[in-house]
């Protein structure tokens, strides 16, 4: 155990919590959990649960969280993060990277992990069809991507994804991963908008996409 800024909550407080999804309904169900513990980068909190239904919530690495916590005096804190891991004890805990202490605001924001972006994707359906498109904005649980009509992509589809990413170093990676479509938008000129969350990336590719959305929300704040 280690000390503590007295910015953030206390051990055995509760969080209250959204995970970011594509999914509207799943968006804005509110999850409550306590803290069991912090590390020196990390806050290890006990398995979320929907307060009105007692459903526990299983979170990936990854995932991205909007956080708030009440104080002593009434007021409510927001803060953004995601999962980096789990920690087996006792009971599961979830570890979740712990914000800086100037990102907690009383002003709530949206998951800062979930950028507009236009990367490269390469796109394989499970009928073999391939084709080559840009995003419409990723984070690191999740993507949109530009889709011609002609590609015929139905939520619930599987797909087999490679993306490119550029960092500002100079430096390339492609992450393959696989994802599921959540929903599908209409767009103009006959496009359409797919909304996929990914299902099975490697922790390491995640971190790949994780570090380039953390660059490109610090390119928005210099704006």
């Amino acid at each position: 155990m280690m000390a503590v800024n007295s910015l953030y909550p206390k051990i055995n407080e509760l969080l209250f919590i959204n995970i970011d999804s594509a999914n509207e309904i799943e968006a804005n169900i509110e999850y409550k959990s306590r803290i069991s513990d912090f590390e020196e980068q990390s806050i290890l909190i006990e398995i979320p649960i929907q307060e009105s239904t007692g459903r526990l919530k299983r979170m990936n690495v990854g995932d991205e969280l909007s956080v708030y916590y009440v104080n002593e005096h009434g007021v409510k804190h927001y803060f953004n993060t995601y999962v980096l891991g789990f920690k087996e004890d006792i009971i599961r805990m979830f570890r979740i990277r712990k914000p800086e202490a100037d990102s907690i605001s009383k002003i709530q924001r949206r998951t800062f992990l979930r950028v507009n972006a236009e990367v490269e994707i390469a796109v394989k359906t499970k009928d073999m069809t391939r084709f080559i498109t840009t995003s419409v904005d990723i984070s690191g649980g999740g993507m949109s991507f530009y889709s011609e009509s002609k590609y015929n992509l139905k939520e619930g589809d599987s797909l087999s994804c490679w993306v490119l990413v550029n960092y500002k170093n100079g430096s390339v990676e492609h992450v393959p991963l696989n994802a599921e479509i959540v929903r599908i938008q209409d767009h103009e000129h006959h496009r359409s908008i797919a909304m996929l969350k990914f299902m099975k990336i490697s922790d390491v590719e995640r971190q790949k996409l994780i570090r380039y959305c953390f660059e490109r929300q610090f390119d928005f704040r210099d704006r």
